[in-house]
């Protein structure tokens, strides 16, 4: 899903350069991809037996593995936004089912393992950067797309057998009276929601923009660190949110987040870039686990659903605000990225306002309840995802 998703970043430069690819034209194709995200999003909502489905996940796992074969065959904008929009779609499904499937086989291991696994989106995104690395100075843009197909099909077929969650989970007992978190709610929605915005312009136009101000090969570096550094920000963040304030560790990764976007905008040079690279990999992940966590500790109805959605329709949004902008390059775009991140920042600080810590006493002390109050919300999710629910990117 990592590939399927997130390849398209890297190889973005190519397109431009060799296929006559536009930079509106760039951003319709990564809008086209975020509202797939969202529809197999919706689906996952709409028909929770989905999630349950080994034919939906190795439909999907075939449809996206073809839709990144099936790039090089065109130069139609047309066709490539649809393929694009199918592989958004299929990468949602599998990341639905495969976070149904981590959820119900290890519902009595530790939550930062489920973390480590949904750090395979950070490797492939790694795998994806070195790919193209690789291949850019021996081949072309239709190369690197095949190659990626490839690659895809080999971890489709280790993933082939993936047992899903095989049966509903019933919903826990709850108290009848439950405590009023609108408010708080509210505020992390809008938080979460502008992230989607802010994080999707930096993944979809990073690399573009640092190879802009950096010729050669460093663009493509930057990639694999931000997948690298991603690996392991879930299960960190996760670990980190269980012992200190999760309003106040989300402030914290935004703000980090922020400062890596604009950093190759306002510095350039090397350093800067694969800092920025370093402090994005590390942080988009970590927000979406300390989001969705956050929404589970607040115990709002179908709050993973709710952030999920409010995410997706932020990237979709994301590459459209980006647009004007593109016209001057990138820099502007990744200003303008890490200002609405920390727009997000200022909503998160709000929601520190009072917020309901004395809630989480259960959740320190009962792993494993926590876990059962938030799974009737599993189907709704997809994105880059926290250990309790799917996200992102993505999650």
């Amino acid at each position: 899903m990592g590939i399927g998703r997130f390849v398209y970043t890297p190889i973005l430069p190519l397109m431009h350069a060799q296929a006559g690819l536009s930079a509106g034209a760039g951003a319709s194709l990564a809008t086209a991809n975020y509202v797939g995200y969202l529809v197999g999003a919706l689906a996952g909502i709409l028909a929770p037996v989905l999630v349950r489905s080994r034919t939906v996940l190795r439909g999907s796992l075939l449809l996206l593995t073809g839709t990144l074969g099936a790039m090089p065959l065109t130069h139609s904008t047309a066709v490539w936004g649809l393929l694009r929009l199918l592989a958004g779609l299929a990468s949602a499904l599998v990341f639905v089912v495969a976070a149904g499937s981590l959820l119900h086989h290890l519902r009595a291991h530790p939550p930062h393992l489920s973390g480590w696994a949904f750090g395979g989106v950070g490797g492939g995104i790694a795998l994806s950067g070195l790919l193209v690395l690789v291949l850019r100075s021996v081949a072309d843009w239709r190369a690197a797309w095949w190659a990626a197909a490839a690659l895809a099909a080999v971890l489709a077929a280790a993933s082939w057998n993936l047992p899903p969650e095989d049966a509903p989970v019933a919903p826990a007992a709850r108290s009848s009276t439950k405590p009023r978190t609108h408010r708080w709610f509210g505020a992390l929605f809008v938080s979460y929601t502008l992230e989607g915005v802010g994080y999707i312009v930096a993944g979809t136009f990073l690399v573009a923009a640092i190879g802009q101000g950096s010729p050669g090969r460093l663009g493509s570096v930057a990639w694999v660190l931000v997948g690298l550094a991603a690996v392991p920000s879930s299960a960190l963040w996760a670990r980190l949110g269980r012992r200190w304030s999760r309003p106040g560790l989300l402030l914290t990764a935004l703000v980090v987040q922020a400062a890596g976007i604009a950093l190759p905008a306002l510095v350039g040079g090397t350093a800067a870039a694969l800092g920025s690279a370093v402090l994005f990999g590390a942080t988009f992940i970590g927000v979406s686990t300390l989001a969705l966590a956050t929404g589970a500790h607040l115990q709002f109805p179908r709050s993973v659903a709710l952030l999920t959605a409010g995410y997706s329709v932020g990237q979709i949004l994301g590459p459209l605000v980006a647009a004007p902008s593109l016209h001057h390059g990138y820099h502007r775009a990744l200003l303008l990225a890490a200002l609405v991140v920390l727009a997000a920042a200022a909503a998160a600080a709000v929601l520190r306002i009072g917020f309901p810590h004395h809630m989480a006493a259960a959740d320190h002390t009962a792993p494993v309840r926590q876990r059962e109050s938030t799974e009737d919300d599993v189907p709704g999710s997809a994105g880059p995802d926290s250990t309790r629910g799917a996200l992102g990117h993505l999650t």
